[in-house]
């Protein structure tokens, strides 16, 4: 097999591909012979009839059939080959093909080369997490109007499956301080995330952003309509929803790719987890300094 990569841009590539001898050849007779066991020829049995019979009239069939399930296999072998992070499907073009010979054109998108920098140590300020009596006695007294109860005792908490007040009074707490405990950390992912982002320029590739956004567009119609928005109405906001939706798109992708950057050079797998593995990589990497 013979590759040829040419760098269109920081993340596009064109790969001329041509194989030629027993790869084909093979091929092909591992087609007809399966033409052979299926085809229905007048004037012979299933199976039994000739192969120049079955080449003037399966010809085009097999030839169709041989693309289908060489090219793929060529593609990756030459992917893999040249070690290309490829990202959508390829475009295929200038498809040749004979009894021996294979070669086509394929125009990819690639991964960018990401090359982050001091990821790790790097320096996160946090704050002690605390819940006031004051906090819980607002959020006690929230629910008492909401039950529209009058005294708050042992009865009423009981009411809510509390044995008494003061273990109602706990889970209250309990519930601010995992509130807290998630703005908190969220809070923090942000802010190491923007730190990590600081000077990294490059280039997105169009297919990722293009799916980030569509499915950030189909989420918001999602979300608009359980609203009780009009199908129609929301059609009509489409274009305003993109335009808010892009640039968010377009934070994501980058943050995925700097992760992904991440998680190849410290070999975490690159699967629907890898942004939270990461994000845990950094956080155990960090220099945390707590608030006065």
């Amino acid at each position: 097999m013979k590759t040829e990569v040419k760098k269109l841009d920081s993340t596009k590539r064109e790969i001329n591909v041509a194989i030629s001898g027993d790869l084909v050849k093979n091929k092909f007779e591992e087609v007809f012979a399966q033409i052979a066991k299926e085809a229905k020829v007048a004037g012979f049995r299933p199976g039994k009839a000739p192969r120049d019979v079955l080449e003037k009239h399966y010809a085009s069939v097999a030839h169709e059939q041989v693309l289908k399930e060489l090219v793929p296999d060529v593609y990756n072998q030459a992917i893999e080959a040249e070690k290309l992070d490829v990202i959508e499907l390829p475009q295929i073009t200038e498809v040749k093909l004979d009894r021996t010979n294979l070669s086509f054109k394929a125009n990819v998108e690639v991964t960018p080369e990401i090359h982050v920098k001091n990821y790790k140590n790097l320096k996160i300020v946090f704050k002690k997490i605390a819940v006031s009596a004051d906090e819980i006695k607002r959020q006690v007294d929230s629910v008492k109007e909401s039950r529209k109860a009058e005294s708050l005792d042992d009865k009423f908490s009981r009411s809510l499956g509390y044995p008494n007040l003061a273990e109602f009074e706990d889970a209250v707490e309990r519930q601010i301080f995992m509130s807290k405990e998630n703005q908190e950390r969220k809070r923090i992912e942000n802010a190491l995330l923007d730190d990590l982002m600081k000077g990294l320029e490059f280039k997105l590739p169009q297919g990722l952003l293009d799916r980030q956004t569509q499915d950030m567009l189909r989420q918001t119609k999602i979300d608009l309509a359980m609203q009780g928005l009009a199908r129609d109405k929301i059609e009509e906001q489409e274009k305003m929803i993109l335009e808010g939706i892009e640039p968010e798109a377009k934070k994501q992708v980058k943050i995925y790719l700097v992760l992904a950057a991440i998680a190849k050079e410290e070999k975490i797998p690159i699967d629907d987890h890898m942004p939270a593995k990461v994000m845990e990589f950094l956080l155990r990497e960090a220099v945390w300094q707590e608030t006065i």
